[in-house]
């Protein structure tokens, strides 16, 4: 019974893919310029080097962003950053997928400031039909603004998975069987931005952004994806029939092997400092359902 629901299950996912107008396809791309366009900032946020480099920026009038040219329906997304340096209190820079709508979905990370040599505290999230409030928050094992480390959301039909560097930070599965909702059907864009939250991003917004030290400045590069691109057009041009498909598409299935699970174990004992599925005090009527199903798997 369990391998054809898991057949149905695939089957039905393909047939969204095929209907909506999909491509599997690798985009590992070294021009920023093919892949994003900056949507705001009034300058702010620059191409640079022949389109390796990617920069937003943050002064007391604006912030910056960029958002990508394609929209996907699962992948594996990577992308390099380097945060904000030195004092960065009240600055958050944000880097996320995220569909349209009231009922959107999203997968976010958030890179929250802090005082010089204080940690940053990394945020991440996931919404689906709009409804978000599964915040898991970390503090990171390396200085993410003295070099780039490469930040990842693998995304396919049973699961997300957030990386650092390639090590798994936290793992959202699909849990629609005991009614969670699961981002599937909507596809969603690349985002970053820069902007300033000192009224709550550090210290519960104690810490007030010190525009003295501005442009507060992060940088991107070296964006790769291998992903389902939904056309605009809405016709299918998949690759499934190259010799290097079934390498490509990996990510479509895959999950976390065994030295895996004890790397996101390590990390989520040793650097997590929240949790909602253990704030018993913010839910005080009981916790989501899938916190629960998480502690029994």
């Amino acid at each position: 019974m369990a391998s054809s629901s898991c057949s149905s299950f695939t089957f039905s996912v393909m047939l969204v893919l095929a209907l909506l107008g999909t491509s599997l396809r690798a985009t590992s791309s070294s021009n920023i310029n093919q892949d994003f366009d900056i949507t705001w900032g009034d300058g702010r946020g620059k191409i640079l080097n022949n389109g390796e480099l990617l920069t937003l920026s943050l002064d007391k009038p604006s912030g910056s962003g960029f958002q990508s040219k394609n929209e996907y329906l699962f992948g594996k997304i990577d992308m390099q950053l380097k945060l904000v340096p030195g004092n960065s209190a009240g600055t958050v820079t944000a880097y996320y997928l995220s569909s349209k709508g009231t009922t959107w979905d999203e997968i976010d990370f958030e890179f929250l400031g802090n005082l010089s040599g204080d940690p940053y505290t990394l945020h991440t999230n996931v919404f689906s039909q709009g409804k978000g409030n599964r915040e898991q928050q970390f503090h990171l094992w390396f200085d993410p603004t003295a070099d780039f480390h490469t930040y990842s959301i693998l995304w396919n039909p049973k699961r997300i998975i957030f990386y650092a560097d390639a090590t798994p930070i936290r793992e959202f599965k699909n849990m629609e069987s005991i009614g969670v909702p699961f981002p599937k059907s909507q596809p969603m864009r690349i985002y970053s931005s820069l902007w300033n939250a000192d009224d709550w991003a550090t210290r519960g917004g104690l810490i007030k952004t010190d525009w003295s030290k501005a442009p507060f400045t992060a940088s991107y590069r070296n964006f790769n994806a291998k992903a389902c691109v939904v056309s605009s057009s809405g016709s299918s041009s998949c690759s499934s029939n190259s010799s290097s498909a079934s390498n490509d598409n990996a990510w479509f299935s895959q999950q976390l092997d065994s030295a895996s699970e004890e790397r996101l174990k390590w990390v989520q004992k040793n650097y997590m400092i929240y949790n909602y599925c253990t704030d018993t005090k913010r839910f005080s009527q009981g916790l989501p359902p899938e916190c629960a199903a998480a502690n029994q798997s």
